[in-house]
């Protein structure tokens, strides 16, 4: 058996599965009361996008700082990050949703709780993206270092030429990996009431009553956008590892 076929048949088993369970429910599957909600979905769709390109541009932008007080001489930020690290990686992102939201943000006089829900999505991703910094830095080995001093190497050459092509090829995969995360982890701005693909379906799901229904198309979407960037993950990581 082929690669191709066993996975046409991965697919179809799962398939099947999905179809046994959609025809085991004790209602009519119908996607049809969905129809007039269909913009609400939609904007649900591409907040959840937005807020999710969001929060990975300011956690790319905060977990290069915390890998820069990472590496820094001075031991106080170097305890600060690992502390911080042990924090976040300790507390599960609904809680930290909650907390940022409605603990923090009211104690800086801040009552936006969708903005405090994305700086919660940045923080929480901050200490995978700096891990991600690390490896990605740590590539560049002695020996290059050496060369490049040896050649005369200008700051501006080291980093164009040698550092940030290597740091880009590591940086990729992962990165994608994390937005990925950030995707799925956006579901739970729901507690917050923001208009994100569950909250959508949620409310949908409330007037309709097509609870079934409204499950399984939440989860097919969100499989429309994960598995895509999925696939991108693999090809980058095949296509730069030659």
């Amino acid at each position: 058996m082929n690669k191709t076929l066993s996975y046409i048949l991965a697919i179809l088993t799962i398939a099947a599965f999905v179809a046994f369970v959609i025809f085991r429910q004790s209602s009519d599957f119908s996607l049809a009361s969905f129809e007039p909600y269909k913009g609400l979905i939609s904007q649900g769709i591409l907040n959840t996008i937005y807020v999710s390109i969001m929060s990975l541009l300011g956690s790319l932008v905060l977990g290069f700082i915390f890998y820069l007080l990472s590496i820094s001489k001075l031991k106080y930020f170097n305890a600060f990050t690992d502390v911080f690290t042990e924090i976040i990686y300790g507390t599960p992102l609904l809680v930290l949703v909650v907390i940022m939201a409605f603990v923090i943000g009211p104690a800086f006089g801040t009552y936006n709780r969708n903005l405090m829900g994305f700086t919660a999505l940045i923080v929480y991703m901050t200490p995978y993206m700096k891990n991600v910094y690390k490896s990605a830095f740590s590539s560049i080995s002695d020996e290059q270092y050496m060369a490049m001093d040896l050649f005369g190497f200008t700051p501006f050459q080291r980093y164009r030429y040698i550092i940030i092509p290597q740091v880009i090829r590591i940086l990729m995969p992962p990165l994608m990996n994390n937005f990925s995360m950030i995707i799925k982890g956006s579901a739970l701005l729901n507690v917050l009431s923001y208009n994100e693909l569950y909250y959508a379906i949620r409310v949908t799901q409330s007037q309709t009553f097509a609870f079934v229904e409204g499950y399984i198309l939440m989860w097919v979407l969100y499989l429309m956008i994960t598995i895509p960037l999925s696939q991108a993950t693999k090809f980058i990581e095949k296509k730069w590892s030659l």
